[in-house]
């Protein structure tokens, strides 16, 4: 199987924590030179430094806010100017806040679709010229299991993961005839910042304790555990090698068969 991502160039968004961060570092073993995107630098610098790197390999930061879409064009676009072409991109993205959908200002859909959509599809719109040039190309964007069944008390996470779906699917019928695939990973329960705040958020509103939720959430899931953002991270790098050239538009659950067993 060919899974060898040497001599290409990745860029992941989200990076510094969780699935990001877990994907940048699977890519890097893969032999990818890395571009890291996220708001902070210092936990940029911190994960860069951290990443695998034999020789040929190049990673590099990008300090980007996903709601400022000017701004992120801009400080890509002269990224690209310095390294050239990438053939791989991760979009990721920490969720919208929870809450019912029926409660949901207007202003806060706006800012989700912002976030998640336009950014993707801004960056998308950048980096698939190179990508046809190189006839290689793969985007992954991490969504979650609400594409197939909404998760209660995530209206407004539910509602622009689904736009974002079927964009994605729309663009993996645009785009494959130039070498490049388009797919989504939709993770399911998975032990990183964003589930603790969630857990936290059903306990206080259950008045419960976390460890009741926690064990609750288990209970639907047959893997009888929460994912590691390294079993995820596992999956998209398999997405982006040569190995999964002819997948295509799939929503692919990662997910320890919640959705089968529901």
């Amino acid at each position: 199987m060919d899974t060898t991502l040497t001599g290409k160039r990745a860029v992941v968004c989200g990076s510094t924590q969780g699935i990001g961060r877990a994907t940048a570092e699977a890519l890097a073993a893969l032999g990818a030179s890395v571009t890291l995107v996220a708001r902070h630098p210092e936990a940029l610098a911190q994960v860069q430094a951290g990443l695998a790197a034999a020789p040929g390999q190049a990673h590099a930061s990008v300090r980007a806010d996903f709601s400022d879409l000017d701004g992120l064009a801009a400080a890509v676009s002269a990224h690209l100017d310095d390294v050239g072409a990438a053939h791989i991109l991760v979009n990721n993205s920490g969720g919208p806040p929870a809450g019912p959908a029926i409660s949901a200002k207007t202003d806060e859909f706006t800012a989700g679709f912002t976030q998640h959509l336009l950014a993707s599809h801004t960056l998308v719109q950048m980096l698939a010229p190179g990508m046809r040039a190189a006839g290689y190309g793969r985007i992954i964007n991490i969504i979650s299991t609400s594409v197939i069944m909404p998760i209660k008390g995530l209206g407004v996470s539910n509602t622009i993961r689904g736009a974002v779906a079927n964009w994605a699917r729309t663009l993996a019928a645009e785009l494959g005839p130039h070498g490049i695939t388009v797919n989504n990973v939709l993770p399911g329960f998975t032990a990183t910042a964003r589930l603790g705040s969630l857990i936290q958020g059903r306990a206080s509103r259950a008045g419960c304790s976390t460890q009741e939720i926690e064990a609750q959430m288990k209970q639907a899931v047959p893997a009888g555990r929460f994912g590691r953002p390294e079993e995820i991270a596992e999956v998209v790098a398999f997405l982006a090698s040569p190995a999964a050239s002819y997948v295509n538009g799939v929503h692919l659950p990662v997910d320890g068969g919640r959705l089968a067993a529901s």
